[in-house]
């Protein structure tokens, strides 16, 4: 679907569809939730609502683990709308009662219960839907579903266990799954699958069509990477690499970098099939969507890949990156003893003496197991079989032992990161490599050489990003008629902005992480500033709320330096007690601040709006976050807003006060 309007400043919010609730809804949002919350939206002014990715993502909360580009998550699925599901009243009215007055939604009982209930409705009716014609038309317009009812089924049969661990069916061809797929034994087990997909996009189709019907764009959300444990990693093995992980470079907040998990695209093969497979997934959501954020839209740029294997992402590299050859190093003086120096961790038999409290001897023989000593020095290299983290966590050493060596695994300035075309070595910087002890040892001359070739690689690296950024999202976002917007935070190549502009996409502005971060007191950006051509936000699903922000992060005092309130007229006793209390009226003024934003499009979580009501104020603001990096908890994905839809579209004083902050960005332009 097209974008509504692009010419004028928009207000809307972002809400995962789990978090809604209604008189209707079965302890989790529902899609069909989504029609009384847009009318709540009309009529409090807001234009847009943003979800979160929407995709079946088995027994993970994370909606960014899908298990299917193009399926839909079953626990969306309103059941007492089912046209089967007559007769079955008592059962949703029992899932009502197990599930919907919890303060966060348990997401595992709750899938599981619901699948049960899917399950019980469709052995009711499948003998006149399984070839009905509904059924029959939406399978022939949905080929995708072959490959997820087949896959969906088999891992059934296993418990929900990953893919790889399958006793058979692993590796199978296209012409197999389709062989399976028609398979009269399984073929009411296969159809089961699909009938609940069409459920599920009937649903959502239809309030997609309501919200575009009373002015309500919808924008989604596209993960860029795909659960190793998915049906496309499994059906099509040619568009992924294995021996890859997606992942993020050390920063302040993660020392060690991040190991997503999600193993790399082959962009390669993807292309050789004209970028088919993510064309068809922009497509498919473009039934429902008005406009889509593009999640780490750095990774269509370059990706930071980690061997698989390595537990955190330390040791990765970007992809594509121009390497360096083992020539270039001989030519600045690294060959031999000298080039292993700066490759290989060397460990100091000291190292591990201080956490073994053994004797001498005890600590060679340790060594001596994972090791090769050099010579008579008291230093060690690994050998050629420890190859990852995993491996030195899998030997049978003393866990104290592991983590100095699992610390001394990282611990060098280059790594290998592949051969070219004659077997050759090719090698890339570390992210820290200025950090290595290998760097610290360096002669100046060395490290001059060294800092020159890494800034000439450096240069090539970023025409290599912007190339394929330009190849590949400009292919991607030709194909559908969405407006597409970017997540484009954290450490950007030069080229981002750029390559943003000339291809529209928004880019996106989180307040309190847009700064001048080079000049000093790194002070904010004004909001009058922010380019057209972005998404203005207060929050993301990773971060606080801004009342948290606000109250237990010095939030107050960093905006204040953006705009003081006694420039609003308001009084110096109140705006130093708005520091530490964050209530409605501090929540009115600073959103009449953000109106302000030169951005065409704000779009602010709902938690941070329904500040504006201290009706729905939480004892603790941690409580309505949606999730907590680096934390895999019960708690993370399941957050709910505090009432029913039903009773906010009845305040009309929090209706009143929405239309009233936000006014100005309707009756302005840009």
């Amino acid at each position: 679907m097209r974008f509504p309007d692009v010419t004028r400043r928009i207000t809307g919010t972002a809400i995962p569809i789990g978090a809604l609730k209604t008189a209707q809804s079965c302890g989790i949002g529902e899609f069909a939730d989504l029609i009384p919350f847009a009318r709540f939206c009309r009529d409090s002014g807001l234009e847009i609502i943003q979800l979160l990715p929407v995709n079946d993502t088995g027994t993970e909360s994370s909606p960014y683990s899908a298990l299917s580009a193009f399926a839909l998550h079953p626990v969306y699925v309103r059941l007492g709308d089912l046209p089967e599901a007559k007769g079955f009243e008592s059962d949703v009215q029992d899932l009502r009662d197990r599930f919907e007055n919890l303060r966060r939604y348990d997401y595992r009982g709750l899938r599981d219960a619901k699948i049960d209930i899917l399950w019980k409705v469709w052995k009711s009716a499948k003998s006149t839907v399984m070839d009905s014609a509904e059924l029959t038309e939406w399978i022939a317009g949905n080929p995708w579903i072959v490959e997820y009812a087949v896959f969906m089924n088999i891992k059934r049969k296993n418990f929900d266990a990953s893919w790889k661990s399958w006793d058979r069916f692993r590796t199978p061809s296209h012409g197999e799954i389709r062989k399976r797929w028609e398979s009269a034994g399984s073929r009411d087990e296969h159809l089961f699958f699909a009938w609940v997909q069409m459920r599920l996009d009937g649903q959502f189709k239809e309030a997609a069509d309501y919200c575009d019907k009373i002015g309500i764009a919808l924008k989604g959300d596209i993960p860029i990477m795909m659960n190793e444990d998915s049906c496309d990693a499994w059906a099509n093995p040619e568009f992924f690499r294995d021996d890859l992980r997606a992942g993020s470079p050390p920063d302040d907040s993660n020392p060690l970098g991040q190991n997503w998990g999600f193993p790399i695209y082959n962009w390669d093969n993807l292309e050789d099939d004209g970028y088919g497979w993510w064309k068809r997934r922009l497509i498919h959501a473009s039934r429902f969507y008005h406009a889509y954020r593009i999640d780490h839209i750095l990774g269509f740029f370059r990706i930071w890949s980690v061997p698989n294997g390595e537990y955190s992402g330390y040791l990765g590299w970007t992809t594509p990156h121009e390497p360096i050859t083992a020539l270039e190093l001989a030519e600045r003086g690294f060959t031999g003893d000298r080039l292993r120096w700066i490759c290989e961790p060397h460990v100091p038999t000291r190292v591990v003496e201080a956490v073994h409290n053994n004797d001498y001897l005890g600590t060679h023989g340790l060594l001596n197991q994972v090791m090769n000593r050099i010579g008579d020095e008291e230093l060690w290299l690994f050998k050629d079989e420890i190859a990852c983290e995993r491996d030195i966590w899998e030997t049978g050493l003393p866990d104290p032992v592991k983590r100095v060596l699992v610390d001394a695994w990282r611990d060098r300035l280059l790594q290998v990161t592949g051969r070219d075309g004659k077997g050759k070595v090719l090698y890339a910087p570390v992210w820290t490599w200025y950090r290595s002890t290998a760097w610290g040892t360096l002669s100046e001359d060395e490290k001059n050489a060294l800092n020159s070739l890494f800034s000439e690689k450096a240069r090539k690296n970023e025409e290599l990003w912007k190339g394929q950024a330009e190849r590949l999202l400009g292919a991607l976002t030709g194909s559908t008629d969405m407006l597409a917007c970017a997540e484009d935070l954290g450490s950007i190549p030069d080229s981002v902005p750029g390559v943003l502009a000339s291809l529209g996409i928004y880019s996106l502005k989180v307040i309190r992480w847009e700064r001048l971060w080079n000049q000093e007191g790194q002070p904010f950006r004004t909001l009058e500033s922010y380019p057209h051509k972005s998404v203005a936000t207060t929050s993301v699903h990773d971060s606080s709320t801004l009342r948290g922000w606000w109250e237990r992060e010095r939030g107050a005092e960093a905006f204040y330096s953006l705009r003081y309130p006694e420039t609003d007229g308001v009084s110096r006793e109140k705006a130093e007690a708005w520091k530490t209390a964050y209530g409605e009226d501090t929540a009115a003024w600073v959103f009449k601040t953000l109106a302000c934003s030169a951005s065409r499009l704000l779009v602010i979580p709902l938690q941070d709006l329904l500040a504006l009501s201290d009706a729905y104020r939480s004892e603790d603001p941690d409580e309505d976050r949606v999730n907590v990096p680096g934390s895999v908890t019960a708690f993370n994905w399941t957050w709910r807003i505090p009432v029913a839809v039903e009773t906010l579209e009845k305040d009309t004083k929090l209706i009143d006060t929405l239309r009233n902050v936000f006014q100005a960005r309707r009756e302005g332009s840009n």
